[in-house]
């Protein structure tokens, strides 16, 4: 049993993409398949698909690699708020990540979005993790 299971996400994705594997396979939650669809919108992912059964379900990812020189797109994935340290930001304090290149997932009272449509909404919230 794992006490973080959106840093066991992540980790999973890094690892899989590290090792150049194609598809990774994750245990599902309403929060991984939410930020999973970010990932797909904002480009980091090839595609998803979610495969719910009786208990709990898998998120199959397909990792998305650069054509010319065979590199993972997610540069790097980092979790930021964790379960011993929690990390908000209002709506003004919500960061940029590479000034702008990279995303900050945020958990928001609107749902989960990035830092940049949270901003746009004028919410805050917990900062997830970083991608870029």
């Amino acid at each position: 049993m794992y006490t973080d299971p959106i840093a066991d996400y992540l980790t999973r994705i890094r690892n899989a993409s590290s090792a150049g594997h194609r598809v990774v396979e994750i245990p599902a939650s309403n929060l991984k398949k939410e930020i999973t669809k970010i990932l797909f919108d904002q480009g980091y992912i090839l595609s998803y698909k979610f495969e719910d059964n009786a208990v709990q379900g898998k998120i199959k990812i397909a990792l998305k690699y650069d054509k010319a020189t065979k590199e993972p797109v997610i540069r790097k994935i980092q979790r930021v708020s964790k379960p011993g340290l929690r990390k908000y930001a209002g709506s003004s304090d919500l960061p940029r990540v590479l000034n702008g290149l990279g995303i900050a997932i945020v958990s928001t009272s609107h749902g989960v979005m990035t830092s940049k449509q949270a901003r746009n909404e004028n919410v805050g919230g917990e900062v997830l993790c970083y991608v870029y």
